[in-house]
């Protein structure tokens, strides 16, 4: 049954924002949050996008924010009066082993998936404390802060200072919220297209064959599916899960 139509897994009443908002898992998720009934703040350095994100849902509201800058983050909390739900999606990948990888790289990722992290939660963090629903942080990890995955060394040691400061947050506050961290495997969004294009435009349809190979189902995973995990673990059915990580990786690190 249609959990709409059944009233499972609804947010109404509740306030989101979704970092990185505006495109792959973090469009889905914003479309996914709306149609389960909260308001959405669709945070994103692409302030365009967001707006027409914004518009085409309705019950939301574009925010400009790097969340690598502690001033544009204060600057969008100001926006918010209150907030029942962050969802910590905005990240970027990068290539590279130990030896390849350059400082100014490996910073560059740290500020963006783990910095961000950090300073979002703790600017909203009074809000998601003050939420009449339980405040909820689904944090966006993967798969590679699970496993170590070659040629991904700063990508895979940021993943897993998300899984880490998900496990903190969850004994830390265990009372006040809940913190799920969500560890998907390859997942088919602009990110995914990104790469592709950046390190394999020669040979994309070779690479994407092997991508979908490594997860044990034969495919990539979609924004959607990734969307509605976030819905289920901000909602009050999912009220005693706190501290879990959940994989939707095809069956990846079950193999």
């Amino acid at each position: 049954m249609d959990s709409l139509k059944d009233g499972a897994f609804r947010l109404d009443g509740m306030r989101a924002l979704v970092t990185g908002g505006a495109s792959g898992i973090g469009q889905a998720t914003s479309r996914e949050l709306v149609r389960a009934g909260a308001f959405v703040w669709i945070g994103d350095v692409n302030l365009p996008a967001a707006e027409a994100l914004a518009g085409a849902l309705g019950n939301a509201r574009a925010l400009r924010v790097d969340v690598t800058s502690p001033e544009e983050i204060n600057q969008a909390a100001e926006e918010i009066s209150n907030l029942d739900i962050l969802v910590n999606n905005a990240g970027i990948g990068h290539v590279g082993s130990v030896e390849t990888t350059s400082l100014v790289d490996f910073d560059r990722l740290m500020q963006v998936n783990v910095n961000s992290v950090f300073l979002v939660t703790q600017r909203l963090i009074p809000l998601l404390l003050d939420s009449a629903h339980k405040g909820s942080i689904v944090n966006i990890a993967s798969v590679a802060g699970l496993i170590g995955i070659k040629q991904r060394f700063a990508y895979c040691t940021t993943k897993g200072a998300v899984i880490a400061m998900t496990r903190q947050l969850a004994v830390e506050y265990a009372k006040e919220l809940r913190v799920n961290a969500i560890c998907p495997g390859t997942v088919e969004t602009p990110f995914v297209e990104g790469y592709l294009d950046k390190y394999h435009a020669h040979e994309k349809e070779k690479i994407r064959a092997e991508l979908r190979a490594r997860q044990p189902m034969g495919r990539l995973g979609q924004p959607e599916e990734v969307a509605s995990m976030v819905r289920y673990l901000s909602s009050h059915e999912a009220g005693f899960i706190s501290g879990s990580l959940f994989t939707l990786d095809g069956g990846w690190t079950a193999a």
